[in-house]
């Protein structure tokens, strides 16, 4: 028997929930972000493939999406709680299927390890137990790494299921730009596209030391991999371990002075601190981010000069970063992410550089 990577994606997982306790919302477009008040300042959590077709996606002001949304469109509030009890169903569905290694990498998507002549049939029976469960619709991608497994999937949408190997990984993916590999980014692509390599092959083909020079000996070697489709392919049930602690607050009128910036940023620091406090570990480094009116997004970080477990420290360390701040700019949005220093026991099994898990 092979040894297989499966990764289960649920279908527009927060509209779905929604969908399910309200079943008069079915075929609706179905928009959620914020407190569901499309007049204030929140971005998009999930849009219904309904509501995808009028141009509306995850991350879009909620404004916005009003101006897009038809007249019958609903938006709603974002309730946290009842899309963790769902997603706690889901993984529990897929964790009692018999000889499948479980990793969850986030509340609506997991990847199962399983050694079978068929991964297909396994596929199917992931989705047969989730709808059983909880009611709710997944994908499957099937692959012989996470990559590509993570790939597939979209390929599935919705409700299927596709296999994606090093076998027909060029006839899938050869021509495609590589903003369609998973972890590529618009910044990303364009950097590569200055380098004359625009497709999926085109980066595998390329030479990896003009890679490594652009994106350094990490991301270089990550990234030119990422053209044939390279990727770990050990599914790990251990628990994750969090990297940071982040919060972050909309305001729904800009902060025009320092004063009220600081407040913000202090209140913030404080409380991305609390979560790392209550894990025991000490903090290394403070990022901030900031959203300028009406929407420029900038991201910047400072390593303290030692570990820490004084919320005092990491709040200065943020206020610091205020203080670089453009000046006479109003400030819509403001977060503060607070690293934290990793156990002592090294991570045995190989992860990607980009999100860490996967």
């Amino acid at each position: 028997m092979g040894a297989w990577v499966l990764h289960v994606d649920m279908d527009q997982f927060i509209a779905a929930v929604e969908v399910l306790r309200r079943p008069e919302l079915a075929g609706l477009p179905v928009i959620v972000g914020g407190r569901g008040d499309p007049t204030e300042r929140a971005v998009v959590s999930t849009a219904s493939y309904e509501a995808r077709a009028f141009g509306i996606g995850s991350g879009m002001p909620l404004k916005i999406a009003a101006r897009k949304a038809p007249p019958e469109a609903v938006f709603l509030p974002v309730d946290h709680a009842a899309y963790e009890q769902a997603s706690h169903e889901v993984m529990a569905a897929l964790r009692a299927l018999p000889g499948v290694v479980l990793e969850i990498i986030g509340w609506d998507e997991c990847f199962l390890g399983v050694e079978t002549d068929d991964p297909e049939a396994v596929a199917r029976q992931a989705q047969d137990a989730v709808f059983e469960a909880t009611g709710l619709h997944c994908s499957v991608g099937v692959g012989d790494n996470k990559i590509r497994a993570k790939i597939a999937t979209e390929f599935g949408k919705p409700r299927g299921m596709f296999r994606l190997t090093r076998e027909n990984w060029f006839d899938v993916m050869g021509e495609k730009p590589t903003r369609d590999l998973w972890g590529v980014g618009p910044k990303v692509q364009k950097r590569l596209a200055e380098h004359g390599i625009r497709t999926v092959r085109e980066l595998a083909d390329s030479d990896e030391s003009e890679v490594v020079a652009e994106f350094g000996p990490k991301m270089g070697v990550w990234y030119h991999g990422l053209g044939s489709g390279k990727g770990p392919d050990v599914v790990d049930d251990t628990p994750w371990v969090a990297r940071s602690h982040s919060r972050e607050t909309t305001f729904q009128q800009n902060l025009v002075t320092d004063a009220e910036v600081v407040d913000a940023v202090r209140a913030l620091a404080g409380q991305a601190f609390a979560d790392c406090a209550a894990e025991g570990r000490p903090v290394i480094r403070v990022h901030l981010k900031v959203r300028y009116a009406p929407f420029e997004t900038k991201t910047f970080g400072r390593k303290l000069a030692a570990p820490t477990v004084d919320r005092e420290d990491v709040v200065a360390a943020a206020v610091a970063l205020a203080a670089t701040l453009d000046e006479g700019r109003e400030i819509r949005l403001l977060g503060v992410r607070a690293e934290m220093a990793m156990p002592e026991a090294e991570d045995p099994i190989e992860r990607t550089p980009v999100r860490g898990r996967i």
